[in-house]
């Protein structure tokens, strides 16, 4: 009994690790953090290269979204590039609306990265500017989103900023990661005076 619990304990340790080790081993999208409160953080990102795509069906993942990036950066673009992954997975908009995106290296940028070679993912530039992140773990669902967002919605109002832009949310790790151990983030753009 006694080994069993040592080797649970020694397996969740490994499983711990190998999440961090694989999240760490991605760029990710830089940011200097301007104040932190709890798990609260406002951060100054600067302006991001992205490659998007819509997602339909409600913005689930089956929805090939998530796929069509991916063949992006694994080559299927005109220059047939492969591009390194980074972190996070970008979603936003509404469920009429909503858009996935991947965030590019940083030696790339929107004249230099290749163009799509499927019409349905574009590459921009996000631009940069003030945001209020909140962290939060769990698997993805629409519950948890709107949790997390009313919970940044009510330290915003506390700290008397206000939201300029709908909500992003930000995914770290990959489908594998337990989800106890994933990161997740809800992003809101605050206004520039603040």
């Amino acid at each position: 009994m006694i080994i069993l619990f040592v080797m649970l304990l020694i397996g969740a340790g490994l499983i711990f690790v190998g999440c961090q080790t694989t999240r760490s081993g991605y760029e990710s999208a830089p940011y200097k953090v301007g104040r932190t409160d709890g798990k609260f953080e406002l951060r100054d990102y600067p302006a991001l290269t992205v490659v998007e795509t819509p997602m339909t069906r409600g913005g689930n993942e089956a929805d090939g979204s998530f796929n069509r990036l991916f063949r992006f950066i694994t080559g299927g673009n005109e220059a047939k590039q492969k591009i390194a992954m980074t972190t996070p997975v970008f979603m936003s908009g509404s469920d009429s609306n909503r858009t996935m995106a991947f965030v590019l290296p940083a030696k790339l940028n929107a004249a230099t990265a290749p163009k799509p070679a499927d019409g349905a993912v574009t590459v921009r530039e996000l631009p940069g500017g003030r945001f209020a992140v909140l962290r939060f773990s769990g698997g993805r669902s629409a519950k948890r989103e709107a949790e997390t967002l009313a919970r940044l919605q009510t330290w915003l109002a506390a700290q008397g900023l206000k939201a300029s832009a709908s909500p992003v949310y930000g995914y770290f790790d990959p489908p594998w990661t337990p989800s106890f151990l994933r990161r997740n983030e809800v992003m809101l753009r605050i206004e520039a005076d603040q």
